[in-house]
């Protein structure tokens, strides 16, 4: 297995064409600065971006998502972070088991910027609720 310096933390980007008419603040140059600004700050390293630009997050079936899980599959990843939950799914149920089982079962973090959801913090008991908008 890979040290946790060497994996890989990805950098996750979604926007549906719905999400279009949001402006400037939901494209996904906006998100990639966001996300690597962050990473930056934080001192990640090993970057590596994952896009869905035009795919709803109603989905999983995604071509970034499916590449991110792959990369989970084998071990690459152990840290995951988004602008905010909605850009990972819109789901409930769904997001809902990726965030509470499928993450933690393959140690991945997982950091919602704008969210303030960072599942290595205690108490995000709530951070599904975060989810219904």
């Amino acid at each position: 297995m890979k040290s946790i310096n060497h994996k890989i933390t990805a950098l996750y980007c979604r926007l549906s064409r719905d999400d279009d008419y949001n402006g400037d603040s939901s494209s996904i140059q906006t998100q990639k600065q966001m996300l690597e600004l962050f990473a930056s700050q934080n001192h990640f390293q090993n970057t590596k971006l994952y896009i869905d630009d035009g795919y709803s997050g109603t989905t999983f079936e995604r071509p970034g998502f499916q590449e991110l899980i792959s990369d989970i599959e084998k071990g690459l990843i152990h840290l995951i972070v988004t602008k905010d939950l909605s850009r990972l799914g819109r789901d409930y149920l769904k997001t809902g088991y990726y965030l509470e089982n499928y993450f933690p079962n393959h140690k991945v973090r997982f950091i919602a910027i704008n969210d303030s959801v960072d599942s290595s913090k205690e108490h995000q008991e709530f951070t599904p609720f975060r989810m219904v908008r």
